[in-house]
């Protein structure tokens, strides 16, 4: 069986998804322990953070998985996936920063979201490139 290595892709896609389902997971079970019910989207502050994540989070993902889906397929699906795993853990740094303190959340924003934009310019730059040929 031949491996195009769009595998890894697929792999930090997935990834990515499992986080993002944690931090919902995190919130539904915040509402219960900080008494904020449904549909309410604000209350206690400690589960604000915890929905804040979560939102930031899905934000994030509008931008991150087509941009690693581009990279993947005009540059390198190696090294997308790479800067896909930066793009992970600087959500698990954004998460435990903004839990914690919310003043503590920007190294792993950062991280975050420089890696979605090396992988939206390096996408959009491989298919002009690939056009030009």
């Amino acid at each position: 069986m031949e491996m195009s290595l769009m595998e890894l892709p697929a792999i930090v896609t997935g990834l990515a998804l499992i986080e993002y389902m944690y931090f919902s997971f995190q919130v539904g079970m915040g509402r219960g322990k900080y008494g904020v019910a449904a549909p309410a989207t604000s209350g206690n502050e400690q589960w604000e953070r915890l929905y804040r994540v979560q939102q930031n989070t899905l934000e994030q993902l509008m931008v991150f998985l087509p941009a690693l889906w581009l990279f993947a397929w005009f540059i390198s699906p190696t090294i997308g996936a790479l800067i896909g795993v930066a793009f992970l853990i600087g959500r698990i740094m954004y998460f435990l920063g903004y839990v914690a303190d919310p003043g503590k959340r920007g190294a792993g924003f950062l991280i975050g979201f420089v890696a979605c934009v090396i992988l939206l310019l390096g996408g959009i730059g491989g298919a002009v490139y690939r056009l030009a040929m």
